[in-house]
């Protein structure tokens, strides 16, 4: 398995943790897209938290949708993920060149920033859950740290990146999310405020041949962990032929005649793994007369 996330407990079950290496997954999102490198990277730490976050969900077929409205050059970026960190996603201007930031680093914030972060979670109850906060930094590990406190009052530190080659390939991609129990210990929170102080950045660590679990020794040093168990995690659309079948029946009837009348085939095109699905005159009067 390639793309991992490791769940973990630390402290007595005071903390729980998850850590993901998510390169192959980031990859297949930039060949699909053809994405430029800072749209590579806001999309990649998206979908990487979607991963983690998705993992957190209680039935496997429990959606998370993670949706960014975005004022910044980048318009948007929709990423969506199941309770098998299945996850799949796309950005709005997947074009978006942008100088560097003033570290030297891909600026993902100033792509992305001002905006709003929605999380809509549908759960196979009669409504989904939808909070919403305004961005923080629209650097998506910050703003989804400020999530969790605000919508979910869940104290949490979310570290997400994305490293490029200089071919515009993905080196590097992962992440973690650390969040605490209402009932944690302040010398526990002090230890990780601690381990937090002093651990690399995400893809510095992955660069240097670490792994999920060995993030958590770092994250965890000095306190009691386990692993509670390891889930893979892929770039995956469930689009298919029969559902785009679906959505053009949905248009209506005069609309499908119109498409006839016009004489041409058709091609219509998935957001989230740009696939391309055509559709000849005869198949579209065959969908007509099923519909």
């Amino acid at each position: 398995m390639t793309d991992y996330i490791v769940r973990a407990t630390a402290a007595g079950h005071q903390v729980r943790i998850f850590a993901a290496t998510t390169k192959e997954m980031v990859e297949t999102a930039r060949a699909a897209h053809n994405t430029s490198p800072v749209a590579t990277a806001a999309l990649g730490r998206l979908m990487t938290g979607a991963a983690m976050m998705g993992s957190m969900m209680k039935g496997e077929d429990d959606k998370l949708t993670l949706q960014i409205i975005s004022g910044g050059p980048i318009k948007g970026i929709t990423v969506t993920a199941d309770g098998r960190a299945n996850v799949k996603g796309y950005v709005a201007e997947p074009q978006v060149m942008l100088p560097p930031n003033a570290y030297g680093k891909l600026d993902v914030g100033g792509a992305v920033a001002p905006g709003i972060l929605r999380v809509i979670k549908d759960m196979g109850l009669k409504e989904p859950y939808t909070g919403q906060i305004d961005l923080v930094s629209g650097e998506i590990a910050e703003d989804l740290t400020y999530y969790f406190a605000a919508s979910e009052q869940v104290n949490s530190s979310v570290a997400l990146g994305v490293l490029m080659e200089k071919n515009n390939t993905v080196k590097q991609a992962g992440g973690f999310i650390i969040q605490l129990m209402p009932y944690t210990q302040e010398s526990v929170i002090e230890k990780l405020e601690e381990n937090l102080k002093d651990i690399p950045s995400v893809t510095t660590m992955l660069e240097n041949g670490e792994t999920p679990e060995s993030m958590l020794e770092k994250l965890c040093a000095g306190m009691d962990w386990e692993i509670l168990d390891t889930v893979p995690t892929r770039f995956y659309c469930d689009c298919s032929k029969e559902k785009v079948e679906k959505v053009i029946l949905s248009l209506g009837e005069k609309e499908i005649q119109d498409m006839i009348s016009d004489g041409e085939p058709i091609e219509v095109n998935c957001h989230f793994c740009n696939k391309h699905y055509h559709f000849t005159v005869d198949e579209l009067k065959a969908l007509l007369i099923k519909g």
